[in-house]
Order: C-alpha cells, then sequence, then structure tokens
C-alpha cells in the first residue's frame, strides 16, 4: 500500500556541509524537504541549487537561537504542507576549541548552550505538536563522540557541554514521545570536512548523512533514544 502524501522534512543549518548533505538523501528518498539558513538568501539559493530532478526542497529562513524564527517556521511548514514528519537538528556552533572549564569564557558557554541544546530544544517543542497530529515523527538530533563519557575531557568544554546535554534530552524525549510515534534518536557524524572539522576531516558530509538519513526514515519499529556514530551504539 503506498502513500498517498509525502513526507516532510525539516532539516536545520542545511544549506551547507552535513546538514546540505543530509537534506538532499533525504530529497532522494522522496520526502519534501525544508532547507533553513539563518538568513532567507541563502536558504533560497541552497534549495534552489538543491532542487534538481524529481527532488521537492524548499528553503526558509531559521535562527534557532531565535523564538520567534523557531515558531515561525514551523507555523509556515504546518500551513504550506500540511504536515511535519522528520526534523534533523543539525544547526549548532562550536566557538571554544581549547578552552578549559576552569577558564571558560561565560559569554561563548552561553551562546553555545543557547545554540546548540536550547535551539535543538525549541525546535523539538515547535514540532512535536505538528508531528502529534499524524501520530508520526522522526527528531534526530546531532551531537558528537566528544560528548561521550569515555571521550569526555578537556578542551571545548562548552561544546562537550552542550552536546552531553543534547544527548540527555534526546534520552528523555524518546521516553515522552514513545507512544506517540514520535522516534527520537541523536548521532554523531565523526570529524566530518566542514567549518567544525578545524582541517582534521575522516570522512565527507555525503558520506556522514548517510546515518542520518537511516535514523530520519527508519520504521515504527527502529530504535529510539539511543546515541549512534556510523550505525554503532556508543555508551554515553
Amino acid at each position: 500500500m503506498t502513500q498517498d502524501f509525502e513526507r516532510v522534512a525539516v532539516v536545520t543549518g542545511s544549506n551547507r556541509g552535513l546538514g546540505r548533505a543530509i537534506a538532499g538523501k533525504l530529497a532522494d528518498r522522496g520526502l519534501t524537504v525544508v532547507v533553513t539558513a539563518r538568513d532567507d538568501v541563502s536558504a533560497q539559493r541552497a534549495a534552489a541549487e538543491l532542487c534538481v530532478g524529481d527532488r521537492s526542497v524548499v528553503g526558509h529562513q531559521l535562527d534557532i537561537t531565535d523564538p520567534a524564527s523557531v515558531a515561525r517556521l514551523m507555523a509556515d511548514v504546518a500551513y504550506e504542507h500540511g504536515r511535519l514528519d522528520v526534523l534533523v537538528n543539525n544547526a549548532g556552533i562550536a566557538i571554544d576549541r581549547g578552552q578549559a572549564a576552569a577558564s571558560a569564557d561565560m559569554e561563548k558557554v552561553a551562546a553555545t548552550l543557547n545554540a546548540n541544546l536550547m535551539g535543538t530544544w525549541r525546535c523539538c517543542t515547535a514540532a512535536i505538536p505538528e508531528m502529534r497530529k499524524h501520530q508520526y515523527g522522526r527528531i534526530v538530533n546531532v551531537t558528537t563522540h566528544m560528548a561521550t563519557s569515555a571521550q569526555l575531557g578537556t578542551g571545548s568544554v562548552s561544546y562537550r557541554v552542550s552536546k552531553v546535554g543534547v544527548n540527555a534530552l534526546t534520552k528523555i524525549l524518546a521516553e515522552e514521545l514513545r507512544a506517540d510515534n514520535i522516534l527520537v534518536n541523536a548521532a554523531s557524524p565523526g570529524k566530518v570536512d566542514t567549518r567544525l572539522a578545524y582541517g582534521k576531516a575522516e570522512h565527507s558530509p555525503d558520506e556522514a548523512a548517510d546515518t542520518f538519513v537511516w535514523l530520519a526514515t527508519i520504521p515504527d519499529d527502529g530504535p529510539t533514544g539511543a546515541l549512534f556514530y556510523q550505525r554503532q551504539l556508543l555508551d554515553w
């Protein structure tokens, strides 16, 4: 039995890098994908470049640190497409490389937590009501191997702490939303060739995107509340 509708996905921070690769692969799977960026020009440009062949891709401005911007995006998606099925929380910042906890720049800490943890949380709470309307949802949060218990150490402290928070949020939401058929997972892409890699990339965004697309399209009995790295469960 085939669907008489197309799934709709929002990928935050998807005008370049890993987010863009995820958006393209979701569109290849037949989903309508909403590509987002902090400015509308970048979002529209990326959407136009990705919208090739049979792909269905549209652009929309989104600043995950601005509650009004988040609310506007989700409302517009619901109005224009009638549903929201997938949310990939990719947008984030890493601005404290090498910084130690004992001498942290608290302005950088606050900015990082606001973007990486609170931004992800804002997008989740705004998307969940739309997913509940259709008793279906897939939320995938981008995390990092640097936030696993085995990898916690000095350096990039606010980035690490923000992603530990994302991991905890993932587990909590997974338990809360299981009965609504909304599966919530987190995945680490590893060292990907993006601006956050600081020249230490191990693979391309296109290669890393596969895990996120897999989690965004898993069946109803798929994994939930877990942290994945290249489809291998990590202890965190």
